[in-house]
């Protein structure tokens, strides 16, 4: 009886002394919650800082998209060449994005973000004397050197990005920065236009200031995670390369041809509107041609940014949405072969196919991040990018000649390559319930 009444007390005595008082409860609440709203701020920012990296990306491209009639005028160059101001960075980035990969997984990923953010802001500032010269031959080399620097940047964000967060914040971090890439591609006509009104070659002087920012933002905002295992000897990283393929390469080269193929299709359908706005009977130039250029890209940033946020990791919805989006593309750009003559009608499919690729695109990046783990995550990420990349840069040239040839020609081709990628896509790419 005695020794029960003891360990009763001493039961008593020993929750009494662990029991938090009303105030120290209150102020342990308020300290959970102010670490928790410290969190919250603290992903904002790296949200921010990581977005920056693929709007810079896109503005190095893009501002130049509504200048290319005058760059052509002005350097008396074909449309070939002034081609080539956009396809010879995006070929350069994409030869060497696998090799940038390579060295992010050996190194770490701000380690060839933040020297790539240098060489693309520098060379954007010998470009712009290239023009000043008049001087085709050095606009067109500081364009190779820029797409060096830019096979650093956005691919190797991408697979930051899996590294630092998981599940839907990682979904919703890829949404983010395909938005952020879509973002781009809305305001660069625009700003590119505008700043055009100072001269024609003022966003070549302009951009290396938006990648100092980036690199600021990139330096003191973002704090890469530790890596948990030692780099591999090259012979067995790349035996581990050839590993996921075997694994998964149906899925994972359907998933690339789809990817690149958007980008084609995108980049191309700029190059076609920004060199047929200004002929008769549109006559659209200026400002006026950049916000024109900006509506369908409007419709993809919008679309990238809502997909990202909602798809997490549910595999089941990211294949309903690949579909969707690719049926929209096929069936928007088949009817612009006879709808391509009434400007409302015309941008209105291309927003529509747009959409689509609004659709398509955050799901692509985050199954493809998904697939591998982080020490192989760079060299895949990079090679998807790399596609993507040969995909912009082929666009513009290969739409100026079927340009050449037909209208028509144009989007009965991409509304047949969408319809291959919808096939490849419905039979090929089957996520599962819960993407990893």
């Amino acid at each position: 009886m005695a020794a029960t009444k003891s360990r009763s007390r001493l039961t008593v005595t020993f929750t009494s002394d662990i029991t938090p008082t009303h105030e120290e409860a209150e102020k342990a609440k308020s300290g959970d919650k102010g670490k928790t709203e410290g969190g919250r701020k603290s992903k904002v920012w790296e949200y921010i800082a990581l977005a920056t990296v693929p709007l810079v990306l896109v503005l190095g491209n893009s501002m130049l998209v509504p200048v290319l009639p005058t760059l052509r005028r002005e350097l008396a160059i074909s449309q070939f060449q002034s081609s080539l101001v956009i396809s010879l960075f995006s070929i350069s980035a994409a030869i060497i994005i696998p090799f940038a990969g390579y060295l992010s997984d050996r190194f770490s990923r701000k380690a060839v973000i933040i020297p790539s953010l240098i060489i693309y802001g520098g060379a954007g500032i010998l470009a712009g004397f290239g023009a000043v010269w008049d001087s085709y031959g050095v606009l067109i080399s500081a364009r190779a050197l820029q797409g060096i620097g830019a096979a650093g940047t956005a691919p190797i964000a991408m697979a930051l990005v899996g590294d630092m967060y998981k599940d839907g914040q990682e979904s919703q971090a890829l949404g983010l920065i395909e938005a952020s890439n879509g973002a781009g591609k809305v305001i660069s006509p625009i700003l590119g236009a505008l700043l055009a009104l100072i001269v024609w070659y003022a966003a070549f002087f302009a951009f290396p200031a938006f990648c100092a920012l980036s690199l600021l933002a990139i330096i003191f905002l973002i704090k890469e995670p530790k890596r948990q295992q030692e780099p591999k000897p090259i012979r067995e990283y790349i035996r581990s390369i050839r590993k996921i393929f075997a694994k998964h390469g149906r899925w994972l080269i359907s998933s690339f041809f789809s990817g690149s193929l958007a980008l084609f299709i995108l980049f191309g359908v700029l190059f076609f509107l920004s060199n047929i706005l200004e002929d008769k009977p549109y006559s659209i130039a200026g400002v006026r041609k950049g916000f024109v250029l900006a509506i369908p890209l409007f419709g993809m940033v919008t679309t990238a940014y809502i997909t990202g946020t909602v798809i997490r990791k549910n595999g089941v919805l990211m294949r309903w949405l690949m579909n969707i989006g690719l049926i929209m593309m096929v069936v928007s750009l088949a009817l612009a072969i006879w709808f391509n003559s009434n400007l409302y009608v015309f941008i209105g499919l291309l927003t529509v196919s747009s959409i689509g690729t609004g659709l398509l695109l955050p799901c692509l990046n985050t199954m493809i991040t998904g697939a591998v783990e982080k020490a192989e995550r760079g060299m895949i990420t990079s090679l998807y990018s790399s596609l993507r990349f040969f995909g912009v840069a082929f666009g513009p040239p290969l739409f100026g000649w079927m340009m050449s040839v037909s209208h028509r020609m144009v989007f009965m081709t991409v509304s047949i390559l969408s319809l291959v990628a919808l096939g490849l896509v419905f039979f090929l790419v089957k996520p599962g319930k819960q993407v990893q």
